[in-house]
């Protein structure tokens, strides 16, 4: 469950599969405005979060609380987050949309990616 969860705070998953049809997003305003006033839902791994224009992360995952920072920096949006307990550590991402799926890609969109729904 750990060891899940710790893919996770990346925003990471380790499927591989295809972007077709994601478009990226790599303006600070396109992004807040897609996420603004909305949460990051995984409803399987019971994780939803929130991305704060005041550059705050808050939310929950698997029954602990997630908080964080981020900020926007030439082109990735780039967090800190903590789980629970545990500092999970800072890592620049690239953000794509499709509908209402946001996809975060780790390490600047060389790694592992998850998918989270708006709602």
């Amino acid at each position: 469950m750990i060891r899940s969860f710790v893919m996770f705070a990346g925003f990471l998953l380790a499927t591989p599969v295809l972007a077709e049809g994601f478009q990226t997003v790599r303006d600070k305003g396109k992004f807040l405005s897609l996420v603004s006033g909305k949460d990051l839902r995984i409803p399987l791994w019971g994780i939803t979060l929130k991305v704060m224009p005041d550059g705050k992360i808050t939310g929950s995952a698997l029954g602990r609380p997630v908080t964080g920072a981020w900020q926007w920096q030439e082109g990735y949006f780039c967090r800190d987050l903590t789980w629970g307990e545990r500092e999970l550590g800072p890592n620049c991402q690239e953000v794509k949309v499709q509908g209402r799926t946001v996809r975060f890609t780790s390490d600047r969109g060389e790694g592992m990616f998850a998918d989270l729904t708006l709602r």
